[in-house]
């Protein structure tokens, strides 16, 4: 056999072990997985749009905290602004207060050992979310933990799109200002968010964590209706369906990556074919290579069936919302694309009052406002490259 019959025949073996690998991978994981999600409770909410005063007060509730401080992100960068979250993290510990961190193991990957080791010996309780293991080295690989939550003294929750880095607070020249929603949380749902905490630090920590009513005291009621929803491997795709199916007038999707399975862009096709007016916000620019890419075929869709498209003008979009008629919104960590779909862990968020929906509606019309129409002609006029880049993007949308 000569070379490049070897070479081809290595190729072929890669392919092969790499479906086979996602494949068996995927059917053990939904072997494992069960479906979870809050009744109707009440709780009070803010919106953080910008990073800058979401960590002014994040960082002021976790200087404040008294019994225990537990929290989850997909991404912690190794940077000035990190080393300050750090920082806070090992004083309080140092004060005696219980403090666990779980990050994502391929997400966090600039964590390095220097830093674990430090947060470690001043009692900070780390763990690698998400890790690549054996039987199934290529699955796990690509199934990550997205949520990004934090849970202080069982009281005070936290959840949205924002990470810990500094383009998140503004710092990075070509991202900012970065534009997210993140929400904190009071009232009932908390003791769910702690609970959801410690399913998934359970998974991979070698410290286990007992859930007692220590950690999820009982909350007051407030006012707003809501539901909190984890998912992962394909259970997002059902709920969104189900909101897409139930609008009466309009869907407004914000979203960084807009990269939707065909059973959504299906469905968003015939929302708007019955009248639905829909509404999408992406970003201008991007922050991932081929993402923007891959949407276009979707975008194009849209725009036939007389969906409005607005490119984000003012820094990177990377918010993620689902807003349905005048009675529903989505706000969460999960975004538009079928990583967020069929890969990640997610959480979000819904909001069933419609005084929320009207609050929410404010802050979304000002991304509007901050945003340029997108036109179908646009995207049609002819570029080679693009559209070599969006083959490239349409094969390997599923892991954009």
């Amino acid at each position: 056999m000569n070379l490049p019959s070897i070479v081809i025949a290595l190729i072929l073996l890669i392919i092969v072990w790499f479906y086979l690998d996602f494949t068996f991978g995927r059917k053990k994981h939904l072997t494992l997985f069960q479906k979870r999600e809050t009744p109707i409770l009440f709780g009070n909410f803010d919106i953080f749009p910008h990073g800058k005063e979401l960590f002014a007060d994040y960082f002021h509730e976790l200087k404040n905290a008294a019994s225990h401080i537990h929290i989850l992100f997909y991404i912690v960068r190794d940077d000035q602004f990190s080393q300050q979250f750090f920082d806070i993290l090992k004083a309080k510990a140092k004060e005696g207060i219980e403090v666990r961190l779980l990050v994502d193991r391929i997400g966090s990957h600039r964590v390095k050992k220097p830093a674990i080791n430090e947060l470690r010996a001043a009692g900070v309780q780390f763990a690698f979310s998400n890790r690549i293991r054996l039987p199934f080295l290529f699955y796990s690989s690509q199934v990550r933990n997205h949520r990004k939550i934090s849970i202080i003294d069982g009281k005070i929750g936290y959840l949205g799109g924002f990470n810990v880095g500094k383009e998140y607070i503004d710092e990075d020249p070509k991202l900012s200002p970065w534009r997210d929603y993140h929400l904190k949380i009071t009232g009932e749902s908390v003791p769910f968010l702690q609970r959801e905490f410690f399913i998934d630090w359970n998974e991979y920590s070698s410290e286990k964590a007992t859930v007692d009513p220590f950690y999820t005291p009982e909350q007051p009621k407030g006012t707003i209706a809501h539901q909190l929803v984890p998912t992962e491997i394909g259970f997002l795709e059902d709920k969104y369906l189900q909101l897409i199916q139930n609008a009466k007038k309009a869907i407004s999707i914000g979203s960084p990556y807009f990269i939707p399975s065909k059973k959504l862009i299906n469905e968003l096709i015939r929302a708007a074919k019955r009248g639905i007016k829909i509404t999408i916000v992406v970003p201008y620019i991007t922050d991932h290579m081929l993402v923007q890419e891959a949407s276009y075929r979707y975008l194009r869709l849209m725009l036939k069936e007389g969906a409005q498209v607005f490119q984000y003008m003012n820094g990177f979009y990377h918010a993620k919302s689902i807003m349905i008629d005048d009675n529903l919104c989505d706000i969460g960590t999960a975004n538009f694309d079928k990583r967020s779909l069929f890969l990640n862990k997610e959480i979000n968020c819904y909001f069933y009052d419609p005084a929320f929906v009207d609050r929410f509606r404010d802050v979304l019309h000002k991304d509007i406002l901050d945003s340029k129409p997108l036109k179908l002609e646009d995207l049609n006029k002819p570029n080679f490259f693009r559209s070599i880049k969006e083959g490239i993007a349409v094969a390997l949308s599923f892991f954009l």
